[in-house]
């Protein structure tokens, strides 16, 4: 087992990487313990939870909204939950924003975890402390920063994902890599096939490297006024793209990530060798790297994004494999830049 350890102003968080469901009730408290989780990880992993209360949440982006919240919170009044409880999120990343968002929040804090079930969470959506839900159109426009305890990835739980649920991970590691890490990036080119097989090995390798980036990133820079806005490559385009094309979050962050790169060799400060090069890594995870969309339209959900700030964004940039600029660009300058690429 790997170790990663985060330590943040809104707590400290262990990732266990390796770690198996099966051996949650060894990090959890002897106290009241709720489970939440949503009816795909039950369908398959119900065996493997703890003895505790349970609440079921359907599946899907729709959980992450204010109604889905209420209940709850009305389920934990029904249940006489208190500040002595303890909460485990066991699921994807809608499972763990919902989570995270309902400890921070009810009885103004309550200490909880993670057992993360899709490769997206193990990598991305449960590590960093960022919990968050959907307003309207606002994606995790409400949202908090609240450290879990713990974050258990269990390798074993990613062979029941469909391919695509595989890809949404697959897409972070790809971010990782491009943002920090040269060598990952090699190795992904080398070994994709493997990581796409959920090959062990492979796994806790690209998992270990993402959340030890992420991880050093977010120890430096919880709250996001500085370096953890690296963090947000691919995703400006890729938020817009997930909204008006309905696509997953990996599909849409790979194509938000080509246009990032583009826009970077349109700046002059990428190669087209490197920019070649992301794109066919991206396609050999069969990922998408152009998406047909209407630039008003694009640009219009991008001023609707969270990140927004006055008329323009912190806009991520590459300036080689592994090394990032971001600049704040207006709104204007952006799709001016993104004339000839969107």
């Amino acid at each position: 087992m790997i170790t990663h350890q985060i330590e943040g102003l809104s707590g400290q968080s262990r990732i266990l990487i390796g770690e198996s469901l099966n051996n949650l009730n060894q990090y959890l408290p002897r106290t009241k313990v709720v489970v939440i989780t949503d009816s795909n990880v039950a369908q398959y992993h119900r065996a493997l939870f703890p003895s505790a209360e349970l609440i079921e949440l359907g599946s899907g982006e729709e959980m992450k909204s204010l109604g889905a919240v209420r209940g709850i919170y009305s389920r934990l009044v029904e249940l006489e939950t208190d500040r002595s409880s303890f909460i485990v999120g066991i699921g994807g990343g809608v499972v763990c924003d919902v989570t995270g968002f309902i400890a921070a929040t009810y009885m103004r804090g309550l200490r909880f975890g993670f057992a993360a079930t899709t490769l997206l969470a193990q990598v991305d959506a449960s590590v960093g402390g960022k919990n968050g839900i959907n307003f309207r159109r606002y994606k995790n426009i409400i949202g908090t920063f609240k450290q879990p305890e713990f974050v258990i990835c269990d390798a074993t739980l990613l062979t029941t994902l469909p391919e695509r649920e595989v890809l949404c991970g697959a897409a972070e590691i790809v971010k990782h890599a491009l943002i920090r890490d040269p060598e990952l990036m090699s190795y992904l080119e080398t070994n994709y096939e493997k990581l796409m097989q959920i090959e062990p090995e492979v796994i806790s390798h690209v998992v270990s490297v993402s959340v030890a980036i992420k991880s050093a990133v977010v120890n430096q820079d919880e709250h996001e006024h500085g370096l953890r806005r690296i963090l947000n490559f691919g995703h400006t385009f890729g938020h817009g793209l997930e909204k008006i094309r309905r696509l997953s979050h990996g599909e849409a962050v790979a194509a938000g990530m080509m246009i990032a790169a583009r826009i970077s060799m349109k700046k002059g400060i990428l190669g087209q060798a490197a920019v070649q090069r992301i794109e066919g890594l991206l396609k050999k995870l069969k990922l998408p790297t152009q998406v047909p969309v209407n630039r008003s339209e694009l640009m219009n959900a991008l001023k609707r994004d969270k990140k927004r700030q006055e008329e323009g964004v912190h806009f991520v940039l590459l300036s080689g494999i592994g090394k990032t600029v971001v600049e704040k660009i207006s709104f204007d300058d952006l799709e001016a830049l993104a004339d000839g690429i969107v």
